[in-house]
């Protein structure tokens, strides 16, 4: 049974099966209502430029043809170690002999007053995307927390969609992780004169608005109109699921050099996983 359906997991079954194609029965869960795509090429797709059908990496053809049993939009809430079993959300109950954690991570939502509100989200998903382009489609104003590059690929396809994009960076020059103060500088004045305002030292203190988003409030008492905020600070691992089934989890699942937790009947791969020390 794999857990997850996205580019690592994939991976891992495409080698299995070239290894031994009759090895084993696979089922695998995934949360979104899709096959498996290249998670990369979500900023074309937000620019248009691709679709969802030309991002698949393995389509529902191939997991028929390979006689994988795909259960799509029904993520597994509980594993059962004693059992071997693993339930899903919607009741779905399968057996193990072998279990592959590959849930990934999921983007990180700063934790301030508004962050919950209709409008808040993160970029990481077909889901996320499509929330933009319906934005972008009927209303104006959109505010990008996270000056790094996948914030900015963010901010550079809404405005390309015709909206008024606000990019928020906490740190003093945007992607400060690959450029220096000086081409931080540049790239800035690039983003400005095509339409984008950019607006770093800035601390994010508050989302406005009732139940939808209204605006964003800095800590400096300015305030950005937004239709749409997207958060894109990080990623967190999402390791509930093994925390809950009593699996070892320290920053990542810990994994040893055979990508063994610390139940050698369940594997993890993935950028949510750490190694074990020796």
């Amino acid at each position: 049974v794999l857990i997850g359906n996205g580019m690592a997991g994939l991976r891992t079954v495409e080698e299995l099966l070239k290894l031994d194609p009759d090895m084993y029965d696979i089922t695998i869960f995934g949360a979104e209502p899709h096959p498996n795509y290249n998670r990369i090429m979500l900023s074309p797709m937000l620019a248009r430029e691709k679709t969802l059908s030309d991002i698949v990496l393995n389509t529902l053809e191939w997991y028929e043809e390979n006689g994988i049993k795909l259960i799509t939009g029904d993520p597994v809430v509980k594993i059962d170690r004693v059992k071997r079993e693993v339930t899903s959300e919607k009741g779905e109950v399968v057996t193990y002999d072998r279990l592959l954690l590959a849930t990934g991570s999921n983007p990180f939502i700063i934790p301030i007053p508004g962050a919950d509100k209709q409008g808040v989200i993160g970029f990481r998903d077909v889901a996320d995307v499509e929330t933009m382009l319906a934005a972008a489609r009927e209303y104006k104003n959109a505010v990008v927390i996270g000056g790094g590059l996948l914030g900015l690929e963010a901010a550079a396809a809404l405005r390309l969609r015709g909206m008024e994009v606000v990019v928020l960076h906490l740190m003093g020059h945007l992607m400060e992780r690959q450029l220096d103060p000086a081409a931080g500088y540049l790239l800035q004045r690039e983003l400005e004169s095509r339409g984008i305002k950019v607006h770093c030292k800035a601390q994010t203190k508050a989302i406005l608005g009732t139940e939808n988003v209204d605006a964003v409030l800095l800590d400096d008492g300015t305030i950005y109109d937004a239709d749409i905020v997207v958060m894109a600070v990080g990623i967190r691992p999402e390791t509930r699921i093994a925390t809950d089934a009593g699996v070892h989890v320290e920053r990542g699942i810990l994994v040893n050099d055979q990508m063994q937790t610390s139940d050698p009947d369940i594997l993890a791969i993935g950028d949510f996983v750490a190694r074990k020390k020796p």
